[in-house]
């Protein structure tokens, strides 16, 4: 365990080590219960026979707007997807502002036409929601809370505990791009026309793959910590490990140019149009051309497997043929992404 700091620092929110510890030394103990402490991306409920996911989530990115997409635009798409890595199909959402003093009206306009806009698209209402001004120099612009709501069918029944050793690991796209999207025009580093946000809705492409549901066994959005963070969250106290396949990651050029002159590995960049699904072996080859019909799954590749050892441990395949731990970071390499 790392030592934990006084007080808290950018690293606490950027979900690697320091922020699993705040979430288990500070809320957990007094926020402990079935429904809370699986600790996946939605609450799953049941009421009257009925499932639910049910998720909340904050976005303070910096900028507001960047290539392919704006703060409005990914808390929507966030929520989102965090119901439908529950298999859920998202019905309502709510949404809380925190508006700086100062921020032109201009601008909210465009991130409250693009909720609008990617929540008409996704078939999702939004019901209720508030609005708070803080002064000048407080919030950023803009800061956003989204919840949501969806509904598990019943042929639906992900659990971490059914993840057995020889289960295929699939992501639907090519990895880093919401990252260095907003980094390059954060820093303006020149890639801003090359490459764009993933960030997108993606409840219609798990609805795309609806025949092989029952072959699914798991699934997450690679967000804060990327690949390698979230493959540490699902391998943590596991009876397994999972190997990712370096040369089986789909990757842009422009996010390899990016990272090899940063000297930041890809595999920890956060996405926000990426689900990674942990699927039966015997069925990952026709759920990966299913998913590679849909224009979100295009680029899908299966790109590792749950091995038996290290057990609890993620390592990475190399394209020469070595073997890297991939270890949860302390924090994230690029502060601020979502």
């Amino acid at each position: 365990m790392t030592k934990m700091k006084e007080v808290i620092s950018l690293a606490h929110g950027s979900g690697g080590k320091l922020t699993q510890e705040l979430i288990k030394n500070f809320f957990l103990p007094s926020f402990n219960n079935p429904f809370l402490a699986p600790l996946t991306d939605s609450a799953v409920v049941e009421m009257n026979g009925v499932k639910f996911a049910f998720t909340t989530d904050s976005y303070v990115i910096k900028p507001l707007f960047f290539p392919g997409g704006d703060i409005g635009k990914l808390s929507v798409a966030g929520t989102i997807n965090d119901l439908a890595v529950a298999g859920a199909k998202p019905v309502f959402i709510t949404c809380g502002f925190i508006i700086e003093e100062g921020l032109p009206l201009a601008a909210l306009k465009k991130i409250v036409s693009s909720i609008e806009q990617t929540a008409r698209c996704a078939g999702v209402e939004v019901v209720a929601g508030d609005t708070k001004v803080v002064e000048k120099g407080s919030a950023d612009g803009i800061f956003i809370n989204t919840t949501g709501i969806g509904v598990i069918p019943p042929q639906i029944n992900l659990k971490i505990a059914s993840l057995k050793i020889g289960d295929y690991i699939i992501i639907n796209g090519t990895v880093g791009d919401h990252s260095v999207a907003v980094l390059s025009s954060r820093e303006e580093l020149g890639f801003e026309e090359s490459i764009e946000s993933d960030c997108a809705p993606l409840y219609d492409l798990v609805k795309a793959i609806k025949p092989w549901w029952r072959f699914i066994k798991f699934m997450r959005d690679p967000t804060r910590g990327g690949i390698a963070g979230i493959s540490n969250e699902i391998a943590q106290g596991q009876n397994f490990a999972i190997k990712i396949q370096e040369e089986n990651v789909p990757l842009r050029e422009e996010t390899k140019a990016l990272c090899e002159l940063l000297g930041i590995d890809p595999l920890y960049l956060a996405n926000e149009g990426k689900i990674i699904f942990f699927v039966e072996r015997e069925k990952a080859e026709d759920i990966l051309k299913a998913l590679r019909i849909h224009a979100l799954g295009k680029n899908a590749n299966i790109i590792g497997e749950i091995v038996a050892e290290p057990v609890g441990k993620v390592y990475l395949e190399t394209s020469i043929g070595t073997k890297r731990v991939l270890d949860m970071l302390i924090e994230d390499q690029l502060p601020r992404i979502c």
